[in-house]
């Protein structure tokens, strides 16, 4: 860039920024004149056109012309409140009512019988349309005033005419900025130049210009984290050495199971077979499926295919007692055909660990499925070809590649329960190909799902007494540990006092959460799947979890806390055996969009569709998982209305990789330095 200005000069230099502002630009996350410029706005106001009332559309701000044709009118409401209301018509003799709060100058600003130029909000009520707060201007003011106006996100303390004065005063013709991209590039793609893109993002002179600057900022975003995505994976796809997996037969374990396979699961199997069969990839895949779809059976024959060929293979999952019930269900089949599975985790014994870490290191042991325990530094495998890892969401990047370089070539298999729409899916798991299992196994019933308030209180808690009497068993799941003077929600541990002293107290209620020791813990869901515990009350520790198929309720307070992906989850606890299931979520929030989310949950059980609905009134930057996941903000892009960019991007992205894995080739070195620069923290995993 030239100029007076760097890009990289603090937000403090630029002229009309003082301390104070300087630190509310912070706020924003503007430290920089680059920060500035690239501190995209969120929509735009149009002011290019003078409309008659005739032409208001209810709730969209517009320019108009209004002749004052009544005195102003004073209301004092209270102390601090004062409301002035002017009536005033349009060219067309349409009436039209106007109001101001606490603004003084109004009495003085408007004569009647004089036009002036206002710019606000209509809202139609009542038989006519009013107008709160407009901007007033005089007819002189017309040619300065019409045009496209940015806007942008603020907080307390910055104006939208702040932030655009401020970008209008050090933003000028004299900054060039670098194209990552050649003409031929760009023409491909219908993307215009960089530095056309900055300035009618800003300063657009129609939305012709707008669109066209969007959609080159867009694509750019997208493109330098899906390349960055790409190299992660190429990392992790080693041509050089790759398993060879001869015998790719699976019908000796099929016939060992009691059920059939449904389609979903046999489509997954066969696009991991074509993985395992090309001699020339590491299989790097996700698989994803609302709980009880059947994951583990899928992964089960993959390890299969891994132990046919004369091959180790390793399942990871996050806590001791899935670890639990994966080695439980997997064992028996396994064992059948002379395999021998082992399980460590952080119960284990030393001297039972001493006797895996050798028998592992010999090659007697086929499987091993555990927890973090099996990537401690001593854990050393034979010849280990499959590692899979369960819920990945709980895992880093970092701890996923520790457990593959225990050998010179791991095919991966990760899997989850977390519903994630497929466009999100691809940016959070970018270094991973995808298959979704969108199938239950027949005979599962749909949860049936019902929101209430504290006014069924009595009708819930007499029909968990009637179930468990029945011999079924009930989950309560609350969103904090310990009741907090800020807050008044339902704690676990008060739910717990109530419910084992007072209102089950004929029954057997426990309490579990993340505070405890994972040896109670463990000890605790033992006794729940063992069906000596009727009633656990619990946070969502539960989430991923043993499968007690006689659980058939699952009670969620404060419902309203929890992301609807989260709540999904949870529900899939229950249902998991031939009864009736019910999941019942309590909230008191009136709030129309709490309202709103909740009752998605009980029109679908579909975990897709419910995480799709959670991501359009939630945004990608709550949704569950994101933040966890190390994804970094965008500042203009938006997965659910920019698929179609994103789609072009990833090609772009996929075929510069395939070109130019490691990025050395000349053109793409300015494209190299940007990433690290970008994403340096997130993705520290790109080869150099």
């Amino acid at each position: 860039m030239q100029g007076k200005l760097g890009l990289n000069d603090s937000i403090a230099n630029l002229k009309g920024v003082g301390e104070k502002r300087a630190y509310l630009l912070n706020k924003i996350g503007v430290y920089t004149f680059k920060d500035l410029i690239e501190y995209f706005p969120r929509n735009y106001e149009d002011r290019t056109k003078v409309n008659y009332v005739s032409q208001f559309e209810s709730g969209t701000p517009c320019l108009f012309i209004a002749k004052l044709c009544e005195k102003i009118k004073v209301k004092r409401i209270r102390r601090n409140l004062v409301i002035y209301t002017a009536v005033a018509i349009d060219d067309e003799n349409t009436r039209l009512k106007l109001t101001w709060f606490n603004q003084t100058y109004i009495k003085t600003r408007l004569v009647v019988g004089n036009k002036y130029l206002f710019f606000g909000k209509p809202v139609y009520e009542l038989g006519i349309y009013t107008v709160d707060s407009p901007e007033i201007y005089n007819l002189s003011d017309l040619s300065r005033i019409q045009g496209i106006y940015p806007i942008y996100s603020l907080t307390k303390g910055l104006s939208q005419n702040y932030i655009f004065k401020l970008l209008k005063t050090n933003y000028n013709e004299s900054i060039i900025f670098k194209d990552i991209y050649d003409e031929k590039f760009k023409k491909k793609y219908e993307l215009c130049d960089i530095n056309y893109a900055f300035r009618n993002v800003h300063f657009p002179d129609n939305y012709k210009s707008i669109n066209i600057a969007r959609n080159r900022l867009i694509f750019d975003e997208l493109f330098l984290l899906q390349v960055a995505l790409m190299s992660v994976k190429n990392q992790s796809v080693r041509t050089e050495e790759c398993n060879l997996y001869k015998d790719t037969s699976i019908d000796e374990f099929l016939n060992l199971l009691p059920f059939k396979l449904t389609n979903a699961q046999m489509k997954v199997v066969n696009e991991i077979i074509s993985d395992l069969s090309d001699s020339k990839k590491i299989m790097n895949r996700l698989i994803q499926g609302d709980v009880g779809c059947g994951k583990t059976m899928v992964a089960a024959l993959a390890m299969y295919i891994a132990l046919k060929n004369g091959y180790q293979a390793a399942i990871m999952v996050p806590t001791t007692i899935l670890a639990n019930q994966h080695f439980v269900e997997l064992k028996p089949y396994f064992e059948q055909l002379g395999y021998n599975v082992e399980i460590l985790t952080s119960s284990t014994t030393k001297k039972k660990k001493d006797i895996i870490i050798k028998d592992l290191k010999e090659g007697k042991i086929n499987i091993l499925v555990g927890t973090h325990s099996i990537i401690e530094d001593n854990i050393e495998f034979k010849n280990l070809s499959l590692v899979v890892t369960d819920e990945q969401h709980r895992f880093g990047v970092k701890q996923r590649m520790k457990l593959s370089n225990k050998s010179d070539a791991v095919d991966t298999l990760v899997m989850t329960a977390t519903p994630i729409p497929r466009t999100l899916a691809i940016m959070l798991y970018g270094d991973l190909d995808i298959s979704i299992i969108d199938e239950l196994p027949p005979g599962r019933k749909p949860v049936k799902t019902f929101v209430v308030n504290d006014n069924f209180e009595t009708r819930v808690n007499e029909f968990i007494k009637k179930n468990v009497n029945s011999g079924r068993q009930v989950y309560i799941v609350c969103p904090l540990v310990e009741e907090s003077e800020e807050s008044d929600l339902k704690s676990v541990e008060k739910i717990y006092e109530n419910y084992k002293n007072n209102v089950f107290k004929d029954f057997n209620v426990e309490c579990i959460h993340g505070k405890m020791k994972q040896s109670k813990k463990d000890e605790i869901m033992k006794d729940f799947k063992d069906n000596k515990i009727n009633i656990l009350v619990s946070t969502t520790v539960i989430e991923v979890g043993i499968s007690v198929s006689n659980a058939t309720i699952m009670v969620i307070e404060n419902a309203d806390r929890f992301g609807l992906a989260a709540l999904h989850q949870l529900r899939g606890r229950v249902g998991r055996g031939s009864n009736e299931s019910y999941c019942i979520l309590k909230s008191n929030n009136r709030s129309v969009n709490s309202r709103e989310r909740l009752k998605i949950m009980e029109k679908s059980n579909d975990g897709f569709e419910v995480a799709q609905k959670d991501l359009e009134l939630r945004g990608p930057g709550d949704f569950f998982g994101i933040r966890q996941s190390g994804l970094p903000e965008f500042k203009i892009a938006n997965l659910l209305k920019d698929i179609k960019i994103l789609k072009k991007a990833q090609e772009a992205a996929s075929i510069l990789i395939k070109d130019d894995p490691k990025l050395q080739k000349e053109e793409n070195k300015y494209i190299k330095m940007i990433i690290y620069k970008k994403y340096s923290e997130q993705l520290k995993n790109i080869g150099t």
